[in-house]
């Protein structure tokens, strides 16, 4: 028996089905802590000191609380600053070591339910487990 080879579109198709058919499987549901939070980004951190900038559009809606996780590695969480809507800005003193698969306490945004457009932080990381870790920012209204 003789078999075709695949189409280019057929292949392309069945690879992006696979890949979307992954990170669908990377939900929130599957923390069961955090069934209720809105994963609103994430950001890979580097080695050493550093700060990040995790992104967050208008469209994910409007929040009370924030909580971040992280995965992978392990860092030393030292401050925050959340950037909403409007320009203002709260600053966090967040100081905390996380180790892989542990999260932060219930971070609550002053006012009233707020729009958060940046969550800037500074961390440190070392390399004990050749792993960079991932933080996971999520939102509760």
């Amino acid at each position: 028996m003789i078999v075709a080879p695949l189409k280019k579109n057929t292949l392309f198709t069945f690879l992006t089905i696979a890949v979307m058919g992954l990170f669908s499987s990377f939900t929130v549901q599957s923390n069961p802590y955090l069934k209720n939070w809105k994963h609103l980004g994430n950001q890979r951190v580097n080695f050493g000191l550093d700060k990040d900038v995790i992104r967050v559009t208008s469209s994910r809606g409007v929040f009370t609380k924030l909580k971040l996780n992280v995965t992978h590695g392990t860092l030393n969480m030292h401050r925050m600053v959340v950037v909403y809507g409007n320009g203002s800005r709260q600053e966090i003193n967040i100081k905390h070591h996380f180790s892989r698969g542990s999260s932060s306490r219930l971070i609550d945004l002053k006012g009233n339910k707020r729009v958060v457009n940046k969550v800037i932080f500074w961390y440190d990381s070392k390399n004990r487990s050749r792993r960079k870790a991932v933080v996971h920012l999520y939102g509760r209204n």
